[in-house]
């Protein structure tokens, strides 16, 4: 158990000696001024030493290390087992962006991904997803901005893990505040739980790691795709998209000589350009166990022109933090932490 795990008739039942209004107190202190109770100025100051000292209000993340770059900021958290997890948080113009892992490592085994490569230890709690954003939301208040957007892209596969990244969900739109049309998840393609969101009660944004747009491509690509091929996986985007009404974004990682050819962009816009998706180009960052090298700026801006061409919208992810490690697993991978 930890401070973002606990329901309000948890919290309730913990603090059932004090007036009811202590639990709202600090309830809000948790989720809208992205305090700790030891930090509660409203509250006695016996009552924040006697919660400053609970466990059941203990924190799920422990520090490990902090990177940071040009506008952004990267976290690997030790987890109360050992397993470490990563946060990203990025500052724009116009949006602060958390990036959040749901899982520590990751199952689904894309040879390209760091945390792919290192493999799956387990499921994150509700409480260790909602508790990154919280801290990510509290870093970008001390720095003077509000976090905007939360993508849930970080380690692990999120609809592996659904039942507990939706109660996340839910918790970050109802408590902490944010819109569900600024929640986006990530997906390689589990189509059983695009599905699921496709019926869900907040229409968040979906992204699908896509990577290549046939089969026998993708099945190397992204192994998933032997379980879940592109017929039903598409076939899935679409419902997705006339329940939800949300716009479909496909990841595609620009690898050299793999997926960047005028054969693929063809492929991707046949996919792409009757669900009127976006297709968010990401020029691959390297990694260790990965001999393939991602696509040159001049490459990714051809592939850009093709899909244009043939009536995609395509935008190019600006290549940030290649410095700090910050691709998915890439900080826990060189730090040695990903298993417990």
């Amino acid at each position: 158990m930890s401070r973002y795990e606990l329901s309000r008739a948890d919290l309730a039942a913990l603090l059932a000696d004090q007036p009811r209004y202590r639990a709202d107190q600090v309830w809000e202190g948790l989720y809208r001024r992205l305090c700790p109770p030891a930090e509660l100025s409203n509250l006695p100051a016996g009552l924040r030493r006697r919660l400053a000292a609970d466990p059941a209000l203990a924190p799920a993340l422990e520090l490990a290390k902090e990177t940071t770059s040009t506008g952004t900021v990267k976290w690997l958290w030790r987890l109360a087992d050992g397993a470490s997890i990563e946060t990203v948080l990025m500052t724009y113009r116009q949006r602060v962006t958390a990036c959040v892992s749901s899982q520590a490592g990751c199952a689904m085994g894309c040879g390209f991904c760091a945390t792919g490569q290192a493999g799956f230890t387990r499921h994150l709690a509700v409480g260790e997803m909602v508790e990154q954003v919280a801290r990510a939301a509290h870093r970008a208040a001390v720095d003077g901005r509000r976090l905007s957007n939360v993508v849930f892209m970080g380690m692990g596969e999120p609809l592996a893990n659904y039942d507990r990244v939706w109660a996340a969900i839910e918790r970050i739109h109802d408590e902490i505040g944010l819109s569900a049309r600024h929640v986006t998840v990530s997906t390689v393609g589990l189509v059983p739980g695009i599905r699921r969101l496709s019926e869900a009660r907040l229409p968040v944004n979906l992204a699908v790691s896509l990577h290549a747009a046939n089969d026998e491509l993708r099945d190397r690509l992204v192994p998933i795709n032997r379980r879940y091929p592109l017929a039903g996986l598409v076939a899935a985007c679409h419902r997705y998209f006339e329940r939800t009404r949300r716009r479909i974004s496909f990841e595609w990682a620009l690898i050299d000589g793999v997926n960047d050819r005028p054969v693929d962009a063809g492929e991707l816009a046949a996919i792409a350009r009757p669900l009127a998706a976006h297709v968010n180009l990401i020029p691959l960052n390297p990694t260790p166990g990965w001999p393939t090298r991602g696509t040159d700026p001049a490459g990714v801006a051809r592939f850009q022109a093709l899909l244009a061409a043939r009536g995609v919208n395509a935008t190019v992810r600006a290549n940030r933090g290649t410095d700090i490690d910050a691709a998915c697993g890439q900080l826990a991978a060189r730090s040695g932490t990903l298993d417990p």
